[in-house]
């Protein structure tokens, strides 16, 4: 079986914990292909496309243009073009829905908020990429020292009847304060409620000082966690607007839409 002549034009966001691939047909609709990055981006890049090219049914040659984002950019190879996820969250947001005027991605190293116009174009920002507080390696950590998956961040926060109050965001100290905690007979459903809270409250400042737009997107890794969401909602005092497909996809998807736009 082969493509049947369709075009496709390729996003790869190389994260710090996973790398995805959407190819995008010229009717818009795409596939995609995810898996952990490892020690070498360029060689699981590669990997990634060939699968998300079986899932097509189209072979290389199929593809029109190729562009790059992510951690792990700078190690695509294989990309024709490199731009920052920024854009390319903005764009896969806005291609999704043209009234998506905000986008919350919490990734594995950093997290940031974008504003955007009708046309998909970051018009301003602000990121965190100096301190594991409010990414996905602090959630990894929580989850680490509770020993149980991150899947469980989300499930055992409606569990919790008293959240606890985490009072350090810091990687560093919060494995103290979660044992200390535990020590004290808190449950571990109350704690994760906290932590989830507590996430809410740092990510909450962030979308506020730069400011809050009503249709707003959380993308990411840790947009899975439906605790999160809760408590995000809770604190922004506002819905997320439902993205409709693998919240970790957003910024290739904005990837493969410019390697479209670029090919006109």
């Amino acid at each position: 079986m082969n493509s049947g002549g369709k075009k496709y034009f390729a996003g790869i966001d190389a994260g710090s914990r996973t790398t995805k691939v959407v190819l995008l047909n010229g009717d818009s609709s795409f596939v995609s292909a995810i898996r952990p990055t490892g020690l070498n981006v360029g060689e699981t890049a590669e990997k990634v496309l060939a699968e998300a090219l079986v899932a097509a049914s189209a072979q290389t040659h199929d593809i029109q243009r190729i562009v790059g984002t992510g951690y792990g950019r700078v190690s695509l190879s294989c990309a024709d073009t490199t731009v920052t996820e920024l854009s390319c969250h903005a764009l896969g947001a806005n291609c999704i829905s043209p009234d998506i005027r905000m986008v919350i991605d919490i990734g594995g190293q950093d997290s940031k908020v974008i504003h955007l116009d009708q046309d998909g174009n970051m018009v301003d920002f602000i990121m965190n990429d100096k301190c594991a507080a409010g990414t996905g390696k602090f959630l990894e950590m929580v989850a680490r020292t509770l020993e149980m998956d991150m899947d469980n961040l989300s499930d055992i926060h409606f569990k919790g009847e008293r959240p606890c109050q985490i009072n350090s965001m810091c990687v560093v100290f919060v494995e103290s304060e979660i044992i200390s905690l535990i020590a004290r007979g808190e449950s571990a459903a109350d704690i994760v409620s906290g932590v989830n809270h507590a996430f809410a409250n740092r990510i909450g400042n962030m979308a506020k000082r730069l400011g809050l737009k009503q249709q707003c997107v959380l993308t990411g890794g840790v947009a899975k966690n439906r605790g999160l969401k809760d408590a995000l909602t809770m604190y922004l005092r506002t819905s997320l607007t439902p993205l409709g497909i693998d919240p970790q996809l957003n910024g290739a998807l904005g990837a493969a839409v410019l390697a479209q736009r670029l090919s006109h």
